[in-house]
């Protein structure tokens, strides 16, 4: 019998990453991610799975971010009872991501039902931050390069993929057939994390493909950032910095800290992390010391580095407070959360600055902030935009076009077949033409729905 994979998500985009793997009457979900981004896409985290929840058997996450992982307590609430076998970095991970996740659902149904500004009556989140408890019980972390049996007779071993704390590239052996998925790849040179493990052989590949269609810069975030937050002290402003609360955050403040070391800013310059998820996601990078560069010494100061905002007051009362100062805060496309009060107080002063840490998807406020707009609608408010806009273009914890590329060549042997996913439909097609003209391997992108054989 066949074994075959159905692409439920992650295809002709870089959100809700789902693909189901089906054989002899048994389905794993490899990856189980929330669409972001375009309402379109958004409306898809509201449609039924083409298979009953109940009959999953198991699921295995590549690694927390929510595109890859916030899909879960939804699936959980609505039958799966089997085991979500990840990393023990995911596994912690997904404790503080998910829980905040439903929390930040239930506070923008809250505040629409509020203000009125929903469609629906009332306004209702797609899971609670209840729900997201609930499942966490049915996480079992495993460890990386052990084999393990998430279905009986089905082989699975995680390696690094060197993109955030706990993040995994999946061997999957089924039936005869060895499917590798990339998960997302870090880059070889990151700031914060190892690199990625060298992939093993297989017959067919999943690789993500966010950056397909490009190269990142020669310049490093410090050479980016130093620059920039010169201008910002020099006027006296604040600095809002949407960052993903799971690596970007820590990234950001590595780099700051490493810059006021150095002497290229200003070291008064005030630093506050307004995100709760991002301050305890910085203190889990003692207890996974390994997994990452940083030494003991600049783990410690990866804590200490900038005051740690976690209750609702504390963060209402930064706007009370005088510049120069920077702010960082979730979510890192401003599609939720305490960075979207921020932008609403601070955009409108050309004194200000909104610094854009990495790729933003179509569709998301902050690729409206990147785009050059005048305004931006943040609670049903159009904001104007008098904010200088800065946009990081080296500060991605995805590998580029050459590091995937690189990646995929270090492979023992060439595979059957390469399934180009997790990207934006230029990114793939671009990437999908390389892998088929450099490497001579057959390549696709396959479209969202579509089921193909191993």
């Amino acid at each position: 019998m066949t074994v075959n994979i159905t692409f439920l998500g992650g295809t002709g985009t870089v959100t809700g990453s789902k693909y189901l793997v089906q054989h002899d009457g048994k389905s794993m979900l490899l990856d189980c991610g929330l669409f972001q981004g375009y309402k379109l896409l958004r409306l898809r985290n509201w449609t039924p799975l083409p298979v009953a929840p109940n009959q999953i058997d198991a699921v295995l996450l590549t690694h927390a971010h929510l595109d890859h992982s916030g899909y879960l307590p939804l699936l959980a609430k609505e039958g799966f009872s089997g085991h979500v076998y990840a990393s023990s970095g995911t596994r912690d991970l997904c404790r503080i991501l998910l829980p905040d996740s439903g929390h930040i659902q239930e506070e923008d149904a809250a505040f629409a039902n509020r203000h009125g500004f929903s469609k629906h009556e009332p306004a209702m989140p797609l899971y609670t931050r209840q729900d997201a408890l609930d499942c966490m019980p049915l996480i079992k972390a495993v460890q990386f390069g052990i084999t393990f049996q998430p279905i009986p007779g089905w082989r699975a071993t995680l390696s690094p993929a060197g993109h955030i704390l706990g993040a995994s590239s999946v061997l999957l052996e089924v039936a005869g057939r060895r499917i590798l998925f990339s998960g997302d790849l870090g880059r070889p040179d990151d700031l914060l994390m190892n690199p990625p493990a060298t992939a093993p052989a297989a017959d067919t590949v999943l690789i993500e493909s966010t950056y397909g269609d490009r190269e990142h810069p020669k310049d490093d975030v410090l050479a980016e950032l130093a620059p920039a937050l010169k201008r910002l002290a020099a006027r006296g402003g604040v600095a809002v910095v949407p960052v993903f609360a799971v690596g970007r955050a820590q990234a950001l403040l590595h780099a700051i800290h490493l810059l006021k070391l150095r002497g290229e800013i200003p070291n008064s310059l005030p630093v506050f992390l307004d995100s709760p998820m991002a301050v305890h996601t910085t203190q889990l990078f003692e207890q996974h010391q390994g997994e990452h560069r940083l030494s003991s010494k600049e783990t410690h100061a990866l804590t200490h580095s900038a005051t740690m905002v976690n209750s609702t007051d504390e963060s209402r009362a930064l706007a009370s407070r005088h510049g120069p100062m920077v702010i960082l805060s979730a979510s890192g496309m401003a599609t939720g959360g305490r960075v979207l009060h921020h932008l609403a107080h601070y955009a409108g002063n050309h004194r200000n600055m909104i610094i854009l840490t990495g790729y933003q998807a179509p569709g998301t406020r902050g690729a409206t902030l990147a785009s050059g707009a005048r305004s931006v609608r943040i609670h049903g408010r159009d904001i104007e935009l008098s904010a200088e806009i800065v946009q990081l273009q080296s500060a991605s914890a995805h590998a580029d076009a050459g590091q995937i590329l690189a990646w995929l060549k270090a492979m023992p042997q060439a595979p059957n077949q390469v399934y180009v996913v997790h990207g934006e439909p230029e990114a793939s097609d671009q990437l999908r033409l390389r892998i088929k003209n450099e490497l001579g391997w057959r390549a696709m992108v396959p479209e969202h729905g579509s089921t193909w054989p191993t």
